[in-house]
């Protein structure tokens, strides 16, 4: 496969496109989280404080989901564990493991932990908008062949079984854009949870817009999973779309359990 599209390069040192734009759109949630901390009267610097050990964590989490979804592959190659210039950063595991970063941190400042996942849900999805654009650019995140206009074309380096075979599809093939399917979701649920944040701001209970992401994201993911013929399966059905519908069930009745009428 070839290698990731660079950006600069200062002598042996080389960074790509695809880090810097996982990086800058961490940055650009965290700025978001910063005025929304702002709005509810919170002091931003804990977004920037806590922002590394969610980074950290995430990409840690987001490394090992993908390993774990390759582990054939990884355990022939187990350097290749360590290379993540070709991608490979799952983001349920982005998720749990920047969840487990904030968490970290609002325990250790004893600080109320859904108050502040609140707080970042609304650029975690931005944040994922901007960020599949990384998987453009490294030509992965791509679905089955099609004939619509907005199709894309992948080279032969980047093409995935069955689809490397140039007879059978040659490369004006066009593929589905799943990136762009998820990116377009992604924006849509922003929008929809910052209406609900202030529309329904008297109604809400901390913790509850992180909630409504594991409702929002696993749905918007479990029919992107129908456009990954890469997706890694268990019973014949995607692992993201059982993790899903576990997520969706789980978040769904937690969220209407809070909001339950009092007797």
């Amino acid at each position: 496969m070839d290698g990731p599209r660079i950006a600069i390069r200062i002598g042996p040192l080389a960074i790509a496109w695809y880090g810097i734009i996982i990086v800058g759109a961490a940055m650009f949630a965290a700025w978001l989280a910063e005025r929304e901390a702002k709005r509810r009267g919170d002091d931003p610097e804990h977004v920037w404080n806590a922002l590394l050990l969610c980074l950290i964590l995430g990409m840690v989490g987001a490394r090992l989901y993908h390993i774990v979804s390759s582990l054939d592959y990884y355990l022939q190659h187990p350097i290749e564990m360590l290379n993540t210039r070709q991608g490979g950063l799952a983001i349920y595991g982005a998720v749990a493991g920047g969840a487990l970063g904030l968490w970290i941190y609002t325990r250790r400042n004893k600080m109320n932990f859904g108050h502040w996942a609140d707080i970042a849900a609304p650029g975690l999805f931005l944040a994922q908008a901007i960020s599949r654009w990384a998987n453009y650019l490294n030509q992965e995140l791509y679905g089955f062949p099609t004939t619509l206009p907005w199709g894309i074309y992948i080279d032969a380096a980047h093409r995935i079984p069955p689809y490397d075979n140039l007879v059978q599809y040659p490369l004006t093939t066009r593929f589905h854009p799943t990136f762009l399917y998820e990116s377009i979701g992604n924006l849509i649920n922003f929008g929809l949870v910052m209406y609900i944040s202030r529309r329904y701001a008297d109604r809400l209970k901390d913790g509850d817009l992180i909630i409504l992401y594991g409702i929002l994201y696993p749905l918007l993911r479990f029919f992107i999973e129908f456009q990954r013929p890469d997706a890694w399966k268990i019973a014949g059905v995607a692992t993201a779309q059982w993790i899903a519908l576990g997520s969706v069930l789980f978040c769904g009745g937690l969220l209407l359990y809070r909001h339950r009428k009092q007797a």
